[in-house]
């Protein structure tokens, strides 16, 4: 542990700190100072402005700079301070920060050390580690490629004729060739290839050490605790090496590869933990954004020094930092302490959340909890000397408040619109479709389904590939070309697009496979027409036969054409068609607004309201609904998806001006609610369960494999959604008891295996939450920095 007095900061972290009114560490607890802030594109300026001060101070240093959506707005930052140097309002901000800005510094001088990237990989693909440090950091901040040491293995010991792809690509690579013989001609040369990466890696390490080291490093932190890629595991004295990764690092990988496929046959080239903490007075700042990243976080800073927790190795730095979002920082222990200590008052939530950790931690009724087991425990002895009630009147206040839920999750309401809205075509199935099944059971409420992407994202051309040869299959029978010649396939024909979704029904009805995939080429024979206003047999055929050509070609993760997005989107929007009419609804009461933000881009655009926001308007304007369901996720380790479908569905509604509508928020396998944050509380059945993972896994075939799983399970989102239903359910019932469910009078209570949680709110509450969670993503900015926030890079 650091002492105070040790601590050495730089001039903006004083400047930082002092705005923020926050130490930069609180013992015992901590053990790396931390520095943080209250959004997203305040992280990467106060990063960018260190940056700055470092090179300033450090012409000509060595640096490692983090590939990945992290460094978004520190990269935009810096350049913006870059570009405008001789400004005057620049250098003024720049002086209230104490960084010299004089000369401005030439950063050609500086060295770059590329930090990882995956093995094999082409430099010249659009997702590589390469291509992103050449656009965003070479070009983008002005740095000297010949001074930059780079990780292009893509020919170090491939024979002439051949590519790293065409050796490794089918079996993956397989480092047990380093200690084994090989069995064949092509393990020959894979393990040939193998030890002349080693060797790289250990001439790329001397080429570090022999420039004196790194001596600014920012990384950020991988769900696993790795940074670099120094997963879980890794030894403390590593060096650059090849080396394999585990499950969490594929799986946060597996969208900008292209699928967990393609990232799990790959191992890595990476830095060491000894290669960056070699120099001794390295700057070495960890950043992380998100209440996602709160858990590895902490362990990193409060967990003693364990290979366990990689980053815990900057523990022995003394110019180690970590810059955290508020969110990121939330499972700090002492941050929480003091600011529930400082606080004036407590709101119904504090108390609610210190009770049930409580009762979780001493796996103790909330109403058994005895005033020793509140003082025993520093938070709940605060909430005992705040509240001035005793702790019997405490306990049932908070008891009350999930008894009042659960009753709520309970009602079956009636005469209602519902607008059910969702950043992906699976989204509102992971988060509430058990509470779903019971609201559609009475007649007398109507629903309707809006999707705001299209989520070609999430269709890898593995699959692409499978549905397009099976449509060349069934599109030699005459009964197709009969089909187009009626005009089955015309786009205005709704009667039917709702007959191929039956009869894809009845095929999983009757466990026929043949009568699914006729429904399923049928619909996307019917995309085709639509995307490429084919009319002839033969002209379709051709086209079919260029989109397996382009599906078998194109390596995993390249962006695709525009045309190929919509056919991908088109994919997903049949799945959620499939999934509401196993409910009895039809395509007509399904809405895909394919909001144009969603472009599968690095760096994503922010809405704008003519593209974005006023086809949300339309919609509510046509349903008129009483109450719209979103999915309200935290703050986010950005503006992504999620978080800009929540901002463009409040500008859409303050809009549309109903003030009588009420707003449902939902969570699912991406971020949960906490017992306090929620209002409704729904018990799940086994029953609720079975139907979930069979909807999901009949209806969702381009998610069946998981291709772009959570890194928190290895498998499908419908397994995920049940194990967190599953363990919300636990936690109540050690807070109210497991007579409670067991001895119940109410038989879905007895039937009780699982929990979902919602949070009801009015729209004043709703717009509150949405301008609170765009502060903490995009901050209260002023017009100047709300357009580096919007701007391309």
């Amino acid at each position: 542990m650091r002492e105070k007095e040790k601590i050495h900061l730089s001039k903006v972290e004083k400047q930082v700190l002092k705005q923020t009114g926050r130490k930069p560490i609180y013992p015992p607890a901590e053990k790396i100072p931390c520095i943080v802030v209250d959004n997203f594109p305040m992280l990467g300026k106060i990063t960018a402005l260190r940056f700055i001060e470092w090179i300033t101070e450090n012409p000509g240093g060595v640096i490692s700079l983090p590939t990945g959506k992290t460094p978004e707005f520190f990269i935009k930052w810096a350049k913006y301070y870059l570009d405008n140097w001789e400004n005057k309002e620049i250098k003024k901000e720049l002086e209230t920060y104490e960084i010299a800005c004089g000369k401005r510094p030439n950063t050609k001088n500086l060295r770059f050390i590329q930090m990882d990237d995956f093995y094999p990989m082409d430099p010249n693909e659009q997702n590589s580690f390469y291509q992103y440090i050449n656009k965003y950091y070479i070009n983008g901040l002005g740095l000297d490629k010949n001074k930059a040491l780079l990780m292009d293995t893509s020919k170090v010991g491939i024979p002439d004729d051949l590519e790293a792809r065409d050796i490794f690509f089918e079996e993956g690579v397989d480092l047990s060739l380093r200690n084994r013989y090989p069995h064949n001609h092509k393990e020959e040369i894979q393990k040939s290839i193998i030890h002349a990466v080693d060797q790289f890696c250990t001439n790329y390490e001397e080429k570090i050490r022999e420039t004196g080291g790194i001596g600014f490093f920012l990384g950020g932190i991988g769900p696993d605790g790795h940074i670099a890629f120094n997963v879980r595991g890794s030894d403390f004295f590593s060096t650059t090496r090849l080396t394999s990764t585990n499950y969490e690092t594929q799986a946060a990988a597996a969208t900008d590869l292209g699928g967990i496929e393609a990232t799990a046959k790959r191992c890595v080239t990476t830095i060491g933990l000894s290669t960056i903490t070699f120099r001794k007075d390295v700057t070495a700042i960890i950043f992380a954004a998100g209440t996602s990243k709160s858990g590895i976080a902490a362990d990193a800073v409060q967990k003693d020094m364990s290979n366990l927790y990689p980053a815990t190795i900057l523990q022995k730095l003394p110019n180690s930092r970590f810059y955290l979002t508020r969110g990121a920082a939330s499972g700090l222990i002492e941050r929480n302490y003091k600011e529930l200590v400082s606080a004036k008052k407590l709101t119904e939530e504090d108390v609610a959340k210190v009770l049930i950790d409580l009762s979780l931690q001493n796996k103790t009724r909330i109403v058994n909890l005895t005033e020793k087991d509140y003082k025993k425990n520093r938070f709940s002895k605060t909430v005992l000397e705040k509240e001035r009630k005793t702790c019997k009147e405490i306990s049932k206040s908070v008891e009350k408040k999930l008894l009042s839920s659960i009753e709520d999750g309970l009602k079956e309401p009636e005469n209602l619109v519902f607008l059910h809205t969702a950043p992906h075509h699976d989204d509102i199935m992971l988060g509430y479709l058990p509470y779903f099944l019971h609201l559609i059971r009475t007649p007398k409420n109507s629903h309707h389904f809006a999707y705001m992407t299209s989520g070609f994202v999430s269709v890898t051309n593995k699959y692409m590939l499978k549905l397009v040869r099976e449509l060349l299959t069934f599109i030699e029978n005459p009964y197709f070309e009969n089909l187009l010649e009626e005009g089955y396939f015309d786009l205005d024909n709704r009667k039917g697009m709702n007959k191929d979704i039956h009869s894809y029904l009845d095929g999983i009805a009757g466990g026929n496979d043949k009568i699914k995939s006729e429904a399923e080429s049928r619909r996307l024979l019917r995309n085709i027409v639509r995307i490429y206003d084919e009319k002839s047999l033969p002209q379709i055929k051709n086209r079919i036969r260029e989109l397996i050509n382009y599906f078998e070609t194109q390596y995993p993760g390249k962006k695709d054409l525009e045309h190929i997005q919509k056919l991908k989107g088109s994919v997903r929007e049949w799945e959620a068609e499939l999934l509401w009419r196993y409910t009895g609804f039809t395509s007509e009461q399904v809405h895909h607004l394919r909001l144009g933000f969603y472009k599968g881009e690095m760096f994503t655009e922010s809405p704008e309201f003519y593209r974005d926001v006023e086809p949300i308007v339309e919609l509510l304007d046509k349903i008129k609904p009483d109450i719209v369901t979103v999915a309200l996720d935290p703050e986010s380790s950005g503006p992504d998806t999620h978080y800009k479908v929540l901002q463009a569905v409040a500008e859409a509604l303050k809009k549309h001006n109903n003030k009588k509508i009420q707003i449902w928020g939902y969570r699912n396998v991406w971020e949960t609610f906490h017992p306090s944050e929620i209002n409704s509380i729904v018990p799940v059945s086994l029953n609720s369960i079975s139907i979930l993972n069979s909807a999901f896994m009949n209806c969702f075939g381009s998610q069946r494999e998981a291709s772009f799983p959570s890194y928190k399970h290895e498998g499908p989102f419908s397994e995920l959604s049940q194990i967190i239903w599953v363990k919300q359910y636990r936690d109540i019932k050690v807070c109210l008891g497991d007579n409670y469910f067991s001895q119940n009078p109410h038989p879905r209570l007895r039937a009780t295996h699982g929990m979902l949680y919602l949070k009801k709110i009015s729209l004043d509450e709703f717009y509150e939450h949405s301008v609170k969670i765009k502060e903490y993503t995009e901050g209260a900015f002023n017009k100047k920095t709300r357009a580096i926030i919007s701007e391309k890079i």
